[in-house]
């Protein structure tokens, strides 16, 4: 049977450097000429982008929480299948799920049948990390916790101590990763020029460079060679004919890649910047993603043009998805933490603040007419007077905890902090459904 290494990096819990790791890796393993596909568990959208820029391929969302088991199958047997490494970021720590194990790293990691690389922080500890090791190799059978890489360690005398560790737990230790000042990642929220990979990708090569000297990179792709599965055969279908507008500049591009490939199979896709472009193109359903508009408040309030032509679309019927920094763009304004106020669309009758902000954050279950489909929510901002009147559905937690989240219906617009996940079955039609009758019922 064909083997290729495939794995998942996880740790203990978050800050431990599974992100830093991951991304000099991908860098490293790019570099050195092979084709490696990245993946990450959950709902995060900066790592992909990270894990694009650092391996060169698209990442891919692994998500058991908001898809389904046989989907997150199907998806990485899909982007997989013709890389030579596959190598899948864990979220959180290995076990932490919306539900105990739910959606968790560990599970995602025995639901695709690959090994697991634990990054430990060493900083302060040495022979002491056996019992942990111990308790994360034997705590759930069902997972292959093949190796560790320990990272934030001193000296390679430090290195001995957690390799007497490894030894006596019997887990192969594959090297450690000095602490180092200059190879710290820019802030991943609330400020990070996201669109340029410039100088986030001098970062990446000196990671790269860093862990290469310490990391036993071959002894890692050895050890976790294991044979490629396949599922389901993706079957090409005839494309739609509609004209999809999807915003995507320095404001906007929060989204998920199977979300677009869904809308492929609607029609056409074309992408368009709120913040530069002046007219929307010709559109018979247009996607708003969420992003960070709240860093480009100036140019998309001065940008007056679009904003008309947008509050012109939606008025006159156009169909719509607005998610988080797009439902806030289609608002009559938005506020800065300094309490600036900024004009934007116009359509919803309500304003987002930055004002005092607070992070509301967590997956979101969402009952419409009887029918659920999946997201999650992820701001600092909060709506001041929404528009009540137009919201739909049922909002409620991964625990099925009520949410005072809203879901708006206005017109033909679907709009919500909610970042919804589409990238299987008809939950794209769910959305859809609660606009007019159209050609976009059919996915």
């Amino acid at each position: 049977m064909n083997k290729k290494s495939q794995f998942l990096i996880a740790a203990p819990s978050s800050g431990s450097g599974k992100t830093t790791i991951t991304q000099g890796l991908l860098r490293y393993l790019k570099n050195k000429g092979l084709n490696v596909q990245p993946f990450k568990c959950g709902p995060d959208y900066l790592d992909t982008k990270h894990h694009t820029w650092a391996a060169g391929n698209v990442s891919i969302n692994l998500d058991t929480f908001m898809s389904s088991k046989e989907h997150v199958k199907e998806i990485y047997s899909k982007y997989s299948s013709s890389a030579d490494v596959s190598l899948v970021e864990g979220v959180m720590g290995l076990f932490d799920g919306a539900k105990k194990m739910e959606g968790s790293s560990a599970q995602i990691a025995e639901l695709i049948d690959i090994p697991v690389i634990l990054v430990v922080n060493a900083k302060a500890t040495a022979y002491s990390v056996a019992p942990l090791l111990y308790g994360f190799k034997n705590f759930y059978s069902g997972i292959n916790l093949a190796g560790v890489i320990f990272n934030f360690v001193g000296s390679e005398s430090h290195y001995q101590f957690l390799k007497d560790a490894c030894e006596d737990v019997g887990i192969t230790p594959l090297g450690y990763v000095p602490k180092n000042e200059n190879i710290h990642l820019p802030s991943r929220h609330l400020g990070l020029q996201i669109s340029d990979s410039s100088e986030y990708d001098e970062v990446i090569e000196k990671i790269a460079k860093h862990i290469s000297k310490t990391v036993d990179i071959d002894e890692l792709l050895h050890l976790t060679k294991c044979p490629v599965k396949k599922n389901k055969t993706y079957e090409g279908k005839e494309r739609g004919k509609l004209k999809i507008s999807v915003a995507k500049d320095e404001a906007f591009n929060f989204t998920y890649h199977e979300n677009l490939t869904a809308l492929e199979k609607l029609g056409e896709i074309t992408f368009f910047s709120p913040l530069k472009d002046q007219q929307l193109p010709a559109t018979d359903l247009l996607y708003l993603a969420g992003g960070y508009p709240e860093l480009y408040l100036q140019e998309l309030s001065a940008n007056k043009n679009m904003r008309e032509a947008i509050d012109k679309y939606c008025s006159n019927g156009g169909r719509v998805l607005a998610e988080c920094g797009g439902m806030m763009y289609l608002s009559t304004s938005i506020i800065d933490s300094d309490s600036n106020e900024f004009p934007m669309v116009g359509y919803l009758n309500q304003k987002a603040s930055m004002e005092n902000m607070k992070l509301k954050l967590g997956y979101r279950k969402i009952c419409i007419d009887n029918k659920i489909c999946f997201g999650h929510e992820f701001h600092y901002s909060k709506l001041l007077h929404p528009e009540t009147e137009f919201s739909i559905g049922e909002i409620y937690s991964a625990r099925d905890k009520k949410q005072d989240t809203l879901l708006f219906r206005k017109g033909n617009t679907i709009a919500s902090y909610i970042h919804f996940y589409w990238g299987e079955k008809n939950i794209l039609n769910i959305l859809l459904e609660n606009t007019s009758e159209g050609t976009t019922k059919q996915v």
